[in-house]
């Protein structure tokens, strides 16, 4: 466990879309049937805590010291982060974790796991991005302020925009409300240390994205590559690698920026059947579950030097 007490010289940031992670019970006021035993995807308690502890080596291969701050999406509440944080592979890693409570209908939310010894929130709030027409409720923006060594103060938002299902143009303007809300907390906040992060289900070049950096943010990630040299990118679609997680930084960062890449560790990725080449090795194809699968997203990796 010798790996845990090591202090690194960097802040390392980790941020993942977890790809359905679920518990395995009902919950009377969520959308969550089908990640039950009697659902389409049958799916139980061992299935349940495989995926934790992959989810847990994932996040442990993403980089040579325990990673400080990890910011994920698509966790279902807080008995999945408690049995993540305290009951899988990472149960000696000593994270404490933060989450949002959103109005999604499927139950899906945003959350931090922290190291305390590194990072001291002060405090968090839950933005709420209000609804346009057609546009169902969606997973609210978690806001941490925190202390992290010898930064004086740091903001440390999280995001997972609503996705691209019915269509890329009809679905625009609602991953465009998820940046105008934040871009009302964000604004007051510039000349400080700001960190953005999650699943924008957008490219860098997409509306919503570059609406962000034209607000003093600056996008870090937009050409980080797989560290083994496979990934072009943290998902990939048709056997296209694309980049939809991004990590924007404030300018009073940018100095510190040691590195940036996404962890494509062999074993986090297999062979495309139909394509052709390498994909992320999912838990899910379809509602066939993969016991040996991760997610269908790899993790993005940001490391600051103290």
């Amino acid at each position: 466990m010798m790996l845990f007490l090591l202090l690194s010289s960097f802040l390392t940031l980790v941020e993942l879309n977890c790809e359905n992670l679920f518990d395995c019970r009902h919950d009377s006021l969520k959308n969550d049937l089908e990640f039950t035993p009697d659902g389409d995807r049958h799916w139980n308690r061992t299935q349940y805590w495989n995926k934790l502890n992959r989810i847990g080596k994932e996040i442990l291969s993403s980089s040579d010291d325990l990673p400080d701050l990890v910011a994920l999406c698509e966790i279902e509440n807080d008995t999945v982060m408690r049995d993540l944080s305290r009951r899988s592979l990472l149960r000696h890693a000593g994270y404490e974790y933060l989450m949002t409570e959103s109005s999604d209908l499927r139950g899906i939310d945003v959350a931090l796991l922290y190291q305390p010894t590194r990072f001291r929130p002060l405090c968090y709030e839950c933005i709420t991005v209000p609804t346009l027409a057609d546009m169902r409720p969606t997973r609210d923006i978690l806001y941490i302020k925190g202390i992290y060594q010898q930064f004086d103060t740091l903001h440390l938002f999280i995001l997972h925009a609503p996705s691209r299902f019915g269509g890329e143009p009809r679905t625009r303007p609602f991953r465009q409300q998820v940046v105008n809300t934040l871009l009302k907390v964000l604004t007051p906040l510039r000349h400080q240390h700001v960190i953005v992060t999650g699943d924008f289900n957008d490219y860098a070049e997409n509306a919503a994205p570059q609406l962000l950096e034209q607000h003093d943010v600056v996008n870090i990630s937009k050409s980080a590559k797989g560290k083994n040299g496979t990934a072009q990118g943290t998902y990939c679609y048709q056997g296209e690698w694309h980049s939809i997680d991004h990590i924007f930084l404030s300018p009073s960062l940018i100095p510190l920026v040691s590195e940036v890449y996404i962890n494509d560790a062999p074993f986090l990725l297999e062979d495309d059947p139909l394509y052709g080449g390498r994909r992320p090795r999912r838990s899910f194809n379809g509602y066939r579950y993969q016991k040996d699968g991760f997610s269908d997203h790899l993790p993005l990796v940001l490391k600051l030097k103290n």
